[in-house]
């Protein structure tokens, strides 16, 4: 199970992501609610095609290396049940470190920022990925080679998790009770793309909130959402600048900083961090309110 296993995905997902969004413009336009643009939207394919060329152009690198380092794997596990439901709650848990990591380390964030660009939430927003995402991402999953699950199984599981996640890019779908409690539902990963202060870096999870709640990032969706970052970009819809102003605005800072621990600061340390207190963190955005 690996291009085939990809590929069914593929011919369940694509109708139904068409079919969503199709519902969500007929409803957008009904109720008169600007949910979707055409420069929005047409943003959002351009930077997706790019992240997709990259992505599957880079897969045969990471099977060679993940299928190398399986050889020193050091646990097995026989029973498929155990296996696949373990394999779905560990990748699911790994895509939360590394999503944790690229809100929380600025390098990081400068390639995960394009994911939160937009002033728009809806189904095709789940497609603006994040263009380099792909040349590391890799690395988050070989503990998982280590116990013992197949590189190919990893990458079908992540695939499938993703899918769901673009799925919950929505509006039109309110609070579920329990179910916000368990998963990352519309609801609560409405918040994660807030720019509101209680909600920035909040709601980490792809398929579960439970890790959320576990480590202290969960927050319930309380007050209207206000999409997008805290600083909106000055050319929206512009592509390049979509992808490469963090890294622009991080050279500058490193250029001008004081001395080498602020230089490694503004390179590895939170967004927001500044040597001179100029800006703010999330976290001390959230203390001082």
């Amino acid at each position: 199970m690996d291009i085939a296993g990809e590929n069914i995905l593929l011919l369940i997902y694509t109708p139904l992501f068409l079919i969503t969004i199709i519902l969500e413009l007929v409803l957008s336009n009904f109720q008169n609610l600007r949910i979707y643009t055409l420069k929005e939207t047409l943003t959002t394919a351009y930077i997706s095609i790019i992240n997709l060329v990259l992505d599957v152009g880079l897969r045969g690198f990471y099977f060679l290396v993940l299928g190398y380092l399986a050889q020193w794997s050091f646990f097995t596990i026989t029973n498929p049940y155990i296996y696949w439901i373990s394999l779905l709650f560990l990748v699911d848990f790994m895509f939360w470190c590394m999503h944790s990591v690229d809100h929380h380390v600025r390098l990081f964030w400068a390639v995960h920022v394009t994911h939160h660009s937009s002033q728009e939430f809806n189904v095709s927003v789940g497609f603006r990925s994040s263009v380099f995402q792909p040349l590391y991402r890799f690395i988050y999953f070989i503990p998982l080679v280590f116990l013992g699950f197949q590189p190919a199984h990893i990458f079908f599981m992540y695939s499938a998790t993703q899918f769901y996640g673009i799925l919950i890019h929505t509006q039109f779908v309110g609070k579920l009770g329990i179910l916000d409690h368990i998963f990352a539902t519309p609801s609560n990963h409405r918040v994660h793309h807030g720019a509101n202060i209680p909600y920035l870096d909040r709601n980490m999870g792809m398929t579960f909130i439970i890790w959320d709640k576990i480590f202290g990032t969960y927050a319930e969706e309380i007050e209207p959402v206000i999409y997008g970052l805290t600083k909106p970009l000055d050319q929206p819809h512009h592509p390049v600048k979509i992808v490469f102003h963090e890294w622009e605005a991080m050279w500058h800072d490193v250029k001008h900083a004081p001395n080498l621990r602020a230089k490694l600061m503004y390179i590895f340390g939170p967004p927001g961090w500044s040597h001179d207190g100029s800006r703010l963190t999330s976290a001390q955005l959230r203390a001082k309110s």
